[in-house]
């Protein structure tokens, strides 16, 4: 696995645990908790299309900063709002 991935692993994993709101990757028909360095190892292995979930008090800018770390990495998400 290239060293760019797991830099995108560990920068998106602690983008997360900056926020209290829940961010979960969904592709397919699995859900990832983002904070989870372990869950994005294999997600972002397998996957290329992925949705984004933010449920909590500061969703808006959690939102906002995982978009610009998954931009930064190259990695494309769409944002659902639920």
């Amino acid at each position: 696995m290239p060293n760019a991935n797991n830099a995108a692993i560990v920068e998106i994993s602690q983008t997360a645990n900056k926020f209290r709101s829940s961010i979960v990757l969904q592709y397919d028909n699995k859900f990832i908790d983002v904070k989870s360095i372990l869950g994005l190892f294999t997600t972002l292995l397998t996957s290329s299309q992925y949705d984004l979930h933010v449920h909590g008090p500061d969703a808006d800018d959690a939102k906002k900063a995982m978009a610009e770390v998954f931009a930064k990495h190259g990695l494309s998400i769409n944002s659902i709002q639920d």
